[in-house]
């Protein structure tokens, strides 16, 4: 016997996955989450496999600012919890609104293909089948790593972030970490303290931000302060940054190329102290590997065990066909990162960029998923929505240059587009009374 047609089904039971069944959770739609893990939790479950999770990790944004809508973190939590808290809490969201109830575990999407009538028909690694109206990828953004590679030969061992989890593999020897993003610079510090000797490869300079400023976390600091323009807000925080970290190329760095806030926020100043240090040693961009040596583009030399490539991730989707979705930049391009423009019961949550904390954020962008895949076909809302889609384009970026790199090629600016996001759900026919 088949299973019934879904109305809506949800791929990926991380936050995303369960901000999604929560809004759904509050219509009388048929749905139904799916889960290849045993549990709920998404990458903050160091246990599951491909988790880009290791022991040090911690959230980059603040317990403050970073719940949950209407489920704050616990007050005794630190100001940036680690992952073990993170999956508690991720855990204890799901018990608090019994999200359990509607997710399928142990079920891996092999495809989703879409049918003549219009269907989505997921094919799982078991065999089975589910049908769905509207399919929602949920699936996140840090599994499929990026490779990279250098000429040469090299004696030593190459492996990409997503495999490091414990300073202990550190021991003992030489490790160079390719990448300056937060997980490089987090995996620099753990090989400060724990190898012979560390090494950090940039290919540009960054913007180091504390995680403190006087006293609160560098969000809330921010959040409570005056609102400035971006210019103003660039030159103010860019000045307290130099007073605050001076001029980073006595560390070996290079001079960033950009100003503040047009790159990710790099959340770590610790890798400072190491580089003050000689626990670390700042290194350009690799050119090739020598034997036991990696050569950089300055015509340095280092004899190196190990290199830690911390060089991102694909946005990937892997389940859907070539072709489903256009791509820019390694990055799905989306109606608002949310939306497939060619496909109207299509939709992704979490495959966008942005300086904030990400939850309270997602849950405006489930609500207008939850709108779309809900509304009755022919109705103000359906028809409201086909025609955006066809025609809207927005500057989600509000004319701001970013560094033009894959990551940043759909970033976006977060009040910009908050401001947008409401637009269009006064657009759809969504008001404060349909709201949950």
């Amino acid at each position: 016997m088949s299973n019934p047609i879904l109305d809506v089904g949800v791929v990926g039971a991380g936050p995303a996955g369960l901000i999604l069944a929560r809004r759904l959770g509050a219509t009388s739609a048929s749905f139904e989450v799916f889960e290849r893990n045993t549990d709920v939790g998404g990458i903050w479950d160091i246990d599951a496999a491909g988790s880009p999770i290791y022991e040090s990790a911690h959230f980059i944004s603040s317990r403050t600012l970073s719940g949950f809508a209407d489920y704050p973190m616990p007050d005794d939590y630190p100001d940036y919890p680690d992952h073990r808290q993170l999956l508690d809490y991720i855990r204890s969201f799901a018990d608090e609104f019994d999200l359990r109830r509607n997710i399928r575990f142990g079920v891996a999407i092999e495809r989703a293909v879409l049918t003549e009538d219009g269907l989505w028909e997921l094919q799982f690694d078991s065999g089975d089948v589910s049908v769905c109206r509207y399919l929602v990828c949920a699936n996140g953004v840090t599994w499929v790593p990026n490779l990279v590679s250098w000429p040469g030969e090299f004696n030593g061992v190459v492996r990409h972030a997503v495999s490091y989890r414990s300073p202990s593999e550190f021991e003992g020897k030489r490790v160079l970490v390719v990448g300056a993003g937060n997980s490089g610079a987090d995996i620099a510090c753990d090989a400060s303290f724990s190898a012979e000797q560390a090494f950090l490869s940039v290919r540009r300079g960054y913007h180091f931000i504390p995680k403190h400023i006087i006293g609160m976390p560098s969000d809330v600091f921010a959040s409570q302060g005056p609102s400035l323009p971006h210019w103003l807000e660039v030159r103010v925080f860019g000045l307290m940054l130099r007073m605050i970290n001076g001029d980073l190329r006595r560390f070996g760095l290079p001079k960033p190329d950009h100003r503040i806030f047009e790159s990710h926020p790099l959340m770590n100043t610790q890798v400072l102290h190491y580089l003050g240090h000689g626990d670390c040693i700042a290194k350009p961009d690799v050119e090739r590997f020598d034997g036991d040596h990696v050569v950089f583009v300055d015509g340095s030399r280092e004899q190196i065990d190990l290199v830690i490539t911390a060089t991102g991730y694909q946005h990937a989707i892997p389940f859907l066909e070539p072709g489903v979705l256009s791509v820019k930049g390694g990055r799905p391009e989306l109606y608002l990162g949310i939306f497939s423009r060619s496909h109207l019961n299509l939709a992704a949550l979490g495959f966008i960029e942005f300086a904030s904390a990400a939850y309270d954020n997602f849950d405006k962008m489930a609500e207008l998923i939850v709108a779309d895949a809900t509304a009755a076909e022919g109705s103000a809302t359906a028809q409201a929505f086909r025609h955006l889609k066809a025609t809207d384009h927005p500057d989600l970026k509000a004319g701001h240059r970013y560094v033009d790199s894959d990551r940043h090629s759909n970033y976006v600016e977060v009040n910009t587009y908050l401001k947008l996001l409401d637009k269009v759900k006064a657009k759809v026919g969504l008001t404060e009374n349909s709201r949950r």
